[in-house]
């Protein structure tokens, strides 16, 4: 095993400093591959750094919602920029930090690059209307303005693409950010802050303050100085947020969970639908919100298809994803790996088959990490609740239907609504599951991950409270309008009254 030598010891990164817990409390960050090493010691924070947070940012907000969006595109960009020169570095600190296999990592950096590139084009594009009045000599036009000091919580599965999304448009939209990311990821976020830092973002703009979300989470979203919060993470935590919020009259965005399904007809491009499906599964050992944990299989195409799936899934490596050939890296903890663990059961209980997979690997280098072996469950029905529930981990499940018609109504049957695809080559069908999906996001002859950030990515139902990330009108979810009216008559003018 090759690591870093000795963990990284740091601080809350508040007002362009690095501070300590005030109670001076800690907590370890591990590589999930190998758990006897120690990436880093963080603070474990409270309400009172968070306080600490939020009035940095609100003392460096004024000054920056005044810095004319060109200059903030230009610190953007530059960010991006350095993030594109150390690549391959950030990449190997994520995965020793969170896990997943280095070329997905890189992806996850890329993704970051991608959103401050476009981002940063949103700084010279109009950033409001102008629309006909009803009355002569004025005009009528529109403007956007911040909120102010805004929550980001991000979650460690996408540790550096995440916090792009959310922090990258709201510092773009003038509004200053107190980001929370996940205790498992600390140091990757850091790294991003401190790029953003390096690029020229004058100080207390973006503040990172780690911990528990249950402390410094909750202190984030409770505090009455933050306007509003951008929350990515699980369903019951989201509506605990969401409540919080809606008492206090903030603005809150959720990007929540996905229990995403892949339709494959009899007509479908079998071989194409196998790669789909297992990048769709196990990528990021299936800790994706996008993941395909439901393959619905049309009866003339279920037995190869399971056969050549089960035959792939057997031949994928296991391993530390800093290792060249490694397919699937660790899950994030032991809690969760013991959650997807308890989910093998649950299917066992429930009456579908075992295919392949359903164990945690404790055999040689596997034993020093949380590995859990992709696993594919047979004979599924809808209502089962490995067919309703998110896993987060490398499990999927086969589910027999009959016909489209079919396909569909299991696909629509969860309460989540935020990614899924179809594999067919009639144009015909694959029309009607675009119309007929309910979910955010509907992929055609690819697998329900891959998302790029020039389009808006969110679901519905559950997944989410209806906002979006991403997309050409991201910024709409970072910033308020302001209506303008100039009269230049020089006499009262009274609008929608009648004149006669």
């Amino acid at each position: 095993m090759s690591v870093a030598a000795g963990p990284v010891e740091a601080g809350n990164r508040i007002g362009g400093q690095s501070r300590p817990a005030a109670d001076g409390q800690t907590f370890e960050s591990r590589n999930p591959a190998h758990t006897a090493d120690v990436v880093g010691v963080f603070p474990r924070s409270g309400a009172g750094d968070i306080d600490g947070a939020v009035r940095a940012a609100t003392e460096a907000f004024d000054a920056w919602r005044r810095t004319p969006w060109p200059r903030r595109a230009e610190i953007i960009l530059r960010a991006a920029q350095l993030m594109e020169a150390r690549k391959d570095d950030l990449a190997r600190t994520m995965t020793r930090e969170m896990g997943k296999v280095l070329t997905e990592a890189r992806g996850d950096v890329q993704e970051a690059i991608d959103m401050g590139k476009f981002i940063a084009g949103e700084g010279r594009r109009a950033f409001g209307e102008t629309v006909p009045s009803e009355l002569r000599d004025k005009w009528a036009m529109t403007m956007r303005q911040p909120f102010g000091v805004v929550g980001c919580i991000t979650p460690w599965n996408f540790p550096i693409a995440i916090p792009s999304w959310k922090v990258f448009p709201a510092i773009m939209a003038g509004n200053a950010v107190v980001l929370k990311p996940a205790e498992d990821t600390p140091l990757c976020a850091l790294r991003f802050v401190e790029m953003l830092e390096e690029a020229g973002l004058p100080a207390g703009v973006v503040n990172a303050v780690f911990g528990y979300g249950e402390e410094a989470g909750d202190a984030l979203v409770r505090h009455p100085g933050v306007a509003a919060i951008y929350f990515t993470g699980s369903v019951d935590t989201g509506r605990i947020v969401s409540e919080i919020c809606g008492r206090m009259l903030k603005k809150c965005s959720l990007e929540l969970g996905g229990k995403n399904a892949i339709l494959v007809l009899a007509d479908a491009d079998l071989e194409l639908a196998v790669d789909g499906a297992l990048w769709g599964a196990f990528g990021t050992a299936g800790q994706r919100c996008t993941a395909s944990s439901r393959l619905i299989v049309e009866s003339g195409a279920l037995d190869e298809f399971t056969a050549r799936l089960l035959d792939r899934t057997a031949r994928l490596r296991l391993g530390d994803g800093l290792e060249e050939g490694v397919d699937v890296g660790p899950v994030i903890n032991e809690t969760q790996l013991r959650r997807v663990h308890s989910y093998t059961g649950v299917g066992r209980e429930e009456g579908a088959s075992l295919l392949t997979g359903g164990e945690i690997a404790r055999e040689g280098a596997l034993a020093e990490g949380w590995f859990y072996r992709p696993t594919v469950f047979g004979d599924v029905t809808p209502a089962m609740r490995i067919a309703q529930e998110e896993i987060f981990g490398p499990t999927t499940v086969v589910m027999p239907v009959r016909s489209l018609d079919e396909a569909l109504a299991a696909a629509n049957s969860t309460q989540y609504g935020l990614s899924l695809s179809v594999y067919t080559n009639d144009l015909r069908k694959a029309f009607r599951a675009i119309n007929e999906l309910h979910s955010g996001i509907v992929y055609v002859n690819a697998p329900t991950i891959g998302a790029e950030i020039q389009l808006p990515f969110g679901g519905t139902r559950n997944t989410g409270n209806g906002h979006r990330e991403a997309g050409g009108r991201v910024l709409d979810e970072f910033s308020e309008w302001k209506s303008i009216y100039i009269d230049y008559s020089g006499h009262l003018q009274r609008a929608q009254i009648d004149t006669e």
